[in-house]
């Protein structure tokens, strides 16, 4: 279900790396991806919360499928460019103005649909601390390279996936590819992963 490019690509984390998922696909046909749904809210369920939370887009299509599969309440957070963020993770992420005082005090699990450098979800876990929300798990249907499980090990907090895929990821100033020569391909504006 994800459309796999290999290829010199620039991440919305500030990273460089060889794959690039259109994500978008993967929601087309969502009895498909419902049993990794499932199997993910199956995962999920032994923590304790009141709430789910994800990065539109993705992330949170799978987030409220869970909420709605564990009935508990379903947040979600939007990109919020700054331009004066630069270098990695220039994007922030922020819950809507009207739930940000209803989400104070809840335990909230961070849900996603991949997670790579994790852009999205360090920007949503930055926000819901400044909400006074307390994280209590992260779980994503996938999980490429080793940048989920160290954000869950920085929160403390356990990482639940469904798949998992090694991935190398660089900084800009020592990307390969670039060193190589390798042209950065232009992705144009579809959703990719973090």
């Amino acid at each position: 279900m994800l459309a796999a490019k290999h290829g010199h690509f620039a991440l919305e984390s500030g990273h460089h790396g060889n794959l690039w998922l259109d994500l978008e696909p993967m929601f087309l046909r969502p009895n498909e991806l419902h049993p990794f749904v499932e199997e993910l809210a199956r995962r999920l369920s032994r923590h304790e919360f009141e709430a789910v939370c994800g990065p539109l887009i993705g992330g949170a299509f799978v987030a409220q499928s869970i909420a709605s599969l564990l009935e508990v309440e379903f947040y979600f957070t939007e990109e919020s460019k700054d331009p004066r963020r630069e270098g990695l993770f220039p994007v922030a992420y922020r819950l809507p103005n009207s739930l940000r005082a209803r989400i104070r005090g809840q335990r909230v699990a961070i849900v996603n649909d991949v997670i790579n450098a994790g852009s999205a979800v360090r920007g949503t876990i930055a926000d819901l601390d400044a909400c006074g929300a307390s994280i209590v798990a992260i779980g994503t249907l996938v999980v490429l390279g080793g940048a989920a499980a160290q954000i869950a090990a920085d929160q403390n907090v356990p990482l639940d996936y469904v798949a998992s895929l090694p991935n190398p990821l660089w900084v800009p100033a020592e990307c390969p590819l670039c060193a190589a020569g390798v042209p950065v391909e232009d992705q144009g504006e579809p959703r990719h992963f973090s």
